[in-house]
């Protein structure tokens, strides 16, 4: 099974920040939880060193990041090993939410990987319960991003690697090919 949601990270965090409520609420169990990964993929009408840019600049990376009806309001982008990239979306109702992207490895124009955590706007990591997520809510989660030429065209694969539960997982799936769909009118001709 290929499901998780966050954007990224983003659906889980986006679901409990439209709705203002606690994906906990209603229940003190935690969800059973599951080891899977998420893949999502899209095939864009842009080279490689364009799909890259679109990861690794401040201003292209606000303009996709966040599932649907959300806003990427800031993006400190430090694509390099060892970096770490900070990035905010907001909800429709005016709630941010930031993600920090520590880089493990980095090819330029064909692999980007880190791990995504949850943390504050000084880039401080943050428990999600402390921002009313539930206890299965991801942390660490390894991120994979690939490019791969096809054709005058480039085909991104995102992969989490993460262990949550299947809410969390079908979340994370959908925030991912939100994040996609928006990344494609970047290239749309």
């Amino acid at each position: 099974m290929h499901r998780r949601s966050f954007l990224v990270l983003a659906g889980g965090a986006a679901l409990g920040l439209a709705t203002g409520r606690s994906l906990a609420q209603g229940g003190a169990e935690m969800a059973p939880l599951m080891t899977h990964d998420v893949v999502v993929t899209r095939t864009f009408d842009a080279s490689p060193e364009e799909v890259w840019r679109a990861w690794t600049e401040d201003a292209f990376v606000m303009r996709w990041w966040g599932p649907d009806r959300f806003s990427s309001p800031a993006a400190h982008m430090d694509v390099r090993v060892g970096g770490t990239s900070l990035v905010a979306m907001r909800s429709p109702d005016g709630k941010d939410m930031w993600m920090s992207w520590a880089y493990t490895r980095v090819e330029p124009h064909s692999r980007i990987e880190y791990v995504q955590n949850l943390a504050d706007a000084s880039g401080a990591l943050i428990d999600p319960g402390s921002v009313g997520l539930p206890p299965e809510f991801p942390r660490d989660v390894a991120t994979v991003v690939t490019l791969t030429p096809a054709g005058g065209q480039t085909t991104v694969t995102i992969t989490e690697r993460t262990t949550t539960s299947e809410l969390m997982m079908k979340m994370s799936q959908m925030g991912l090919e939100q994040c996609l769909d928006k990344m494609g009118l970047i290239f749309a001709r």
